[in-house]
């Protein structure tokens, strides 16, 4: 009886060790593991831009947009490019300021010819410009990477957040526009940017929603194609103050420890300040092994109310959700009654001795009226703010604000004038629209599929959307769009991943000019931050097997744009047959943008010498330049047109009569980058 007594008190003392949980090596150092993951996704990301940085010759907007920045460092005057606000070549101009070009402000012409003059004509070194200028932008691409993991992390997991870095960092069409000194990077990161601090206003408003409009004011004021998006972030902001109205009135006022509503499912605090520590500790510790965890588990549940058994409670209502957690979280008076907790909150001494409301509950009109009011303040607010950075980013290229535009500026009437003159924005912005419009208003030719259009046509951009987007991208974010409309807790994220994206691309495919994804790329942006939903939303039993579907997918994007390298601009995906066949089905910066010149250049000094070159280019950079001796077949008879036939894919799309019978009549002998076939006569 002594043994089996001193045996019984040994065992409850000391407890057998609980089995070894797996991965608990890996758990331990997750706290370097995960900055770890990010540092390396972004080093690939930069790396793949970098090296496509310098071995690319400018595209055909690049001189344009690099003149510009130069002319803002040194005249300090808004002359160039009025149809593009200034802040995305402001940031172009940081890298200018490095580089430190000779710059001749009298040359007369049009934008396009003072950048080439800038590049060719000045004594300056194009690829050491370019390269300074393109690293920028570089830079604000690898910091919107953060914001698409930090987007996905707060919406998921730390797991989904590492799913839409990848997906983002190994994009082909992420990695080459990124890597130029052009604005669709920019626009697109800060279009997410904005979407994602709306989505944080749920939680502080009033911190978030002037963050949100000051990244909404960068948008547009780098690309006026994201104009469309104003009233899209701000109706959610709308929605975000309304939410954490909800959140706040649901809280228990004495700020105890309790779990509080963020839209994506249960979050819990302690003292005010988010802890998932608790919501990963407790499901595991209720289903520990009785001698441990359990018993420590129960003992905060018989605990006294305040401090233990509260936190845990509103831990178990958190994860029940509704009203459950309402009653559950709900302090307990002396009596035995359970008090309001908006009372304590809004009392105040009366006649009669009694505490009584002094605001109007939630549920009357005045409170409801209240509520909406400070939603439209709010949403108020943030439009201001974003106004204010469109005037700030042109009175830091002017102060005093001169617009003397080095092209005439065309007219604008009838109600789209009339909508153009009411914007609260600089003279130079609403002349910058007008030119927009003229725009617009031109014939411009497409290339879809093989066939050459004149015109556009309202399915071009999500066509070449699925040509030119990894199939494991797409696979993962229509999954994902479906598991936020689907799944419950995920539906609150919905219209800030999905209408952003969706009204951009409505108004983009309007449009006249069908040259390129690059009018549409915040869809692989948002598109990555939504493919980590896919992981979150899947139902438990299923959860693991889904886990190695998205781990799978992912790895097929990564695979797929490692091997496009270091061609990321004529990427196409497998089901069209890779980059090599992107000039087949699409045209323009699509395939062909001028980017390989020096490319050509150095497969050329291999050729045999003596052979006689006819170039046909469509760029802005100058052959000579890089060495290339040649001539336009176009200006000679065809029977004169002997030798190495090189024309740029672009052009061969929209080649018609005496070009289309030189490449008829000549045999193909390769290409250089995908984007200039090589032939010969």
């Amino acid at each position: 009886m002594m043994a089996r007594a001193q045996h019984l008190v040994l065992s409850r003392t000391a407890p057998a060790r609980a089995p070894a949980r797996p991965y608990a090596r890996v758990r331990r150092h997750r706290r370097w593991l995960v900055p770890l993951l990010v540092a390396m996704l972004l080093a690939q990301m930069a790396a793949a831009m970098v090296t496509t940085a310098v071995r690319q010759t400018p595209t055909i907007d690049e001189p344009v947009y690099v003149a510009t920045a130069t002319d803002y460092l040194h005249e300090h005057r808004i002359r160039y490019n009025p149809e593009h606000p200034p802040l995305g070549k402001l940031l172009i101009e940081a890298g200018v300021a490095v580089a430190g070009p000779h710059y001749d402000p009298s040359y007369p012409g049009t934008q396009g010819d003072v950048g080439r003059h800038l590049l060719y004509e000045s004594g300056n070194d194009p690829w050491r410009l370019m390269l300074w200028a393109r690293l920028p932008v570089i830079a604000l691409t690898l910091l919107c990477g953060l914001v698409a993991f930090a987007f996905a992390r707060e919406l998921t997991s730390t797991a989904g957040g590492l799913v839409a870095l990848a997906l983002y960092a190994f994009s082909p069409d992420l990695i080459a526009h990124g890597s130029l000194a052009t604005l669709d990077m920019p626009a697109a990161g800060f279009v997410l940017t904005s979407a994602w601090l709306v989505w944080r206003a749920r939680r502080r408003p009033a911190l978030y929603l002037p963050l949100a409009g000051a990244a909404l004011g960068a948008a547009v004021a780098t690309k006026m194609s994201t104009l469309p998006a104003v009233p899209v972030l701000m109706g959610l902001a709308v929605v975000s103050v309304l939410a954490a109205g909800r959140d706040r009135a649901a809280t228990p006022a004495d700020g105890t420890d309790s779990g509080t509503g963020t839209g994506t499912g249960r979050r819990f605090t302690r003292g005010g300040r988010e802890d998932d520590t608790l919501r990963r500790t407790v499901p595991s510790t209720l289903a520990g092994p009785a001698g441990g965890r359990r018993r420590r588990a129960l003992s905060a549940l018989v605990g006294p109310v305040g401090g233990r058994r509260r936190t845990v409670l509103s831990l178990l209502a958190g994860m029940a959700g509704g009203r459950r957690y309402e009653a559950l979280s709900t302090p307990v008076g002396p009596a035995g009654s359970r008090r309001r907790t908006d009372e304590s909150a809004h009392v105040g001494p009366a006649r009669d001795g009694r505490r009584r409301d002094l605001a109007p509950r939630a549920g009357t009109a005045g409170g409801r009226w209240r509520r909406v009011s400070g939603a439209a303040g709010g949403a108020g607010v943030m439009g201001l703010v974003a106004v204010g950075v469109v005037w700030v980013s042109y009175l830091a290229v002017d102060p005093r604000l001169r617009f003397s535009p080095a092209e005439p500026v065309p007219p604008l009437h009838g109600l789209r004038g009339r909508l153009v003159a009411l914007l609260p924005l600089p003279p130079a912005y609403r002349a910058g629209m007008r030119v927009q419009f003229a725009f617009e208003d031109q014939p411009w030719q497409g290339y879809l599929f093989g066939h050459l259009y004149t015109g556009s046509r309202w399915y071009y951009l999500p066509a070449a959307l699925v040509v030119k987007t990894p199939l494991g991208l797409l696979a993962l974010g229509a999954a994902g769009a479906v598991a936020l409309v689907a799944v419950r807790r995920l539906r609150p994220a919905a219209p800030y991943l999905l209408l952003p994206p969706g009204v951009l691309l409505a108004a983009a495919m309007t449009g006249a000019r069908d040259f390129g994804t690059r009018y549409a790329l915040f869809v692989p942006v948002f598109l990555a931050v939504t493919a980590a939903c896919v992981p979150a939303g899947a139902p438990w039993p299923s959860r693991r097997r889904t886990a190695a579907v998205t781990a799978a997918l992912v790895l097929w994007t990564a695979v797929s744009s490692l091997r496009t390298f270091p061609y990321y601009l004529p990427y196409a995906n497998e089901a069209f047959g890779g980059p090599a066949q992107t000039h087949r089905l699409l045209h323009d910066s699509n395939v062909d943008w001028g980017q390989d010149l020096g490319r050509l250049a150095d497969r050329l000094r291999r050729e045999p010498p003596g052979e006689r070159v006819w170039l046909v280019y469509k760029g802005s950079g100058v052959p000579s330049y890089y060495g290339i001796r040649a001539a336009d077949p176009r200006d000679v008879p065809a029977d004169r047109v002997h030798g190495l036939l090189v024309v740029s894919d672009s052009a061969v799309a929209k080649a018609r009569g005496k070009l289309a019978e030189l490449i008829a009549s000549s045999h193909p002998v390769g290409d250089v980058g995908h984007s200039i076939s090589l032939y010969r006569r």
